[in-house]
Order: C-alpha cells, then structure tokens, then sequence
C-alpha cells in the first residue's frame, strides 16, 4: 500500500512539475476574440488551399478547434498570431467569433524563428516554401545549419538539398511550387550547370512526363559529354554560314552550328517559349 502511495505520490508531483512548466512558456488557453488577432507579418506560408481551408471550415463547425492557436500579447485586448493562421482562417470562414488560444511571450526574432520552425513541419507546404523557411531562419535567426538541424530535427544533408532548390531558375522554381514537378526531378536538374539546359529539360518533363529516373538519365548523358576533352572549335566557312541561314528562315529559329577540326560538331535550334518549341518539332517530325 505505501509502494502504491508513493508511486502515485511522484506521478503527481510530474504532473504539476509539468504544469507549472507549461505556465512558465505559456500564460495558458484563453478564448480571444477573432477580431483582436493580427495575423503574421512573419507567416512563411504564402499559399493557403482555399478548398482545404474549407474543408477544416466544416470540421471546426463539427467538431470546434482541436489544436489551439499561439499569439502574443502586444497591447491591451490585442494579440498577434505566433502559429496556426490556417486554423485562424477557416474558424472565421466557420463563423466563429473566438478561438482557443496559448498567449506566449516572444520578440520579433523569437515569432520569426517559432514561426517558421512550426511551418516547416506541415507536410502540406511546398518544397520551395519549405526551402525559403530553411533560408531564413539562417539568414535572419543567425542560426547555422548545424543549430537549424538540430531545431527542425532533419539531416544536415537534407537541409542543404532544400536549400539548392533555390538556385534553380523562377520558371522552374515556380513549377515545384505548383507541384508540376516533384522534389526528385528539381534535385536531379540542380546538377545541370547551366540554366538554359535546365529550362530545356524542365519543359520537356512537362511535355513527355519524364520520371525522375528519365530525368536522372538524361542528366547523367549531358554530364558525360561536357566532360569529354574540348577539341579546337574551326571557324565556319562562308559555305557552312550559308547553311546556317538556310536552316534558320526555314525552321524559324536561332541556328547555331559548331565544328571542329576534326570534324565533330553539333547544330544548336533555340526556342524561346512552348508556343516556338512546338512549331520546330511539328516541323522536324512532320512527313
């Protein structure tokens, strides 16, 4: 009987260990008014799914709030949201007129990095959001990746593959964020050096629905020849010139011819949009 006591008597002495400690971070759960929440002028998340915020619309009318949101505490009766906008949205599209809520006390730098931290563990943001995040709290929180691993609880390695997304080009950039493409072909064109072979590629994913695999393959290919050893590159004679004219007004394109002493060259077409890249291969592949 004194074991049991004792027992309970520590499993006690926890709970109120913890609550005190939860007391300290949080002033606790208070119902606010809706219309005395700010939003985040640190929110990382630019895109919000508008048929997903209804959807939670409809739970929150159903079952109310599960997961409290986290404000701060600027003024008298005013508050700034820490964390949770996507709840914060659909209980106003509910109709709700106040939210559960923890009040935490935090400067800009502290809402900042709470911010973003809890964005990043939402599996709905996208790999570019995700990167931008990862960015910012080493830019604007000082944190290294090391620390930045540590706080997120993720791989160093994968921290940097995110952060490399952001020097793929907007266009493509954009089409990661728009899901057009996934994380596996952005890693796999991150290792294309140049930027117009990346668009290239990007563009013919989007036409031939290229796998990551595809892709991969078709990197591994470009790689190999830039690899090989340049030979001298001869200037072109009037007859090749006249040939390169001839193939541009015909195909309705850039031409760029390139030989070299021994006879190895290529021919370059360039296109400028999907509207161009279409017409030349009508052209090349019609009968």
């Amino acid at each position: 009987m004194n074991v049991k006591k004792s027992v309970l008597g520590r499993g006690l002495e926890a709970l109120i260990e913890d609550a005190n400690t939860q007391r300290k971070e949080f002033d606790g759960i208070n119902k606010i008014k809706i219309v005395n929440i700010e939003n985040n002028p640190f929110q990382p998340r630019t895109h919000f799914d508008e048929e997903l915020l209804n959807e939670l619309a409809e739970s929150i009318k159903e079952l109310g709030i599960i997961q409290p949101v986290t404000v701060r505490k600027i003024a008298d009766n005013k508050y700034q949201l820490i964390s949770g906008e996507r709840r914060l949205r659909a209980s106003k599209i509910a109709g709700l007129e106040e939210i559960p809520a923890f009040v935490r006390e935090a400067d800009d730098n502290g809402m900042l990095e709470m911010a973003l931290v809890e964005n990043i563990q939402r599996e709905d943001l996208d790999a570019i959001e995700v990167a931008v995040s990862y960015n910012r709290l080493i830019d604007e929180c000082k944190l290294t990746q090391e620390k930045l691993s540590e706080r997120v609880g993720k791989q160093r390695s994968t921290i940097t593959n995110y952060l490399r997304l952001l020097k793929l080009p907007p266009e493509i950039q954009l089409g990661l964020r728009q899901r057009k493409i996934s994380m596996g072909h952005a890693r796999a064109l991150i290792n294309v050096e140049d930027n117009d072979t990346q668009i290239m590629i990007f563009h013919q994913i989007l036409r031939y629905d290229f796998s990551v695999r595809k892709v991969e393959d078709v990197v591994r290919e470009l790689s190999a020849v830039s690899d090989k050893p340049a030979t001298p590159r001869t200037k072109l004679t009037a007859e090749l010139k006249q040939l390169r004219e001839k193939i541009s007004k015909q195909l309705k394109c850039k031409v760029d011819v390139k030989k070299s002493a021994d006879g190895i060259g290529k021919i370059v077409l360039s296109f400028q949009n999907d509207k161009e890249f279409n017409k030349l291969i009508n052209h090349l592949t019609k009968e």
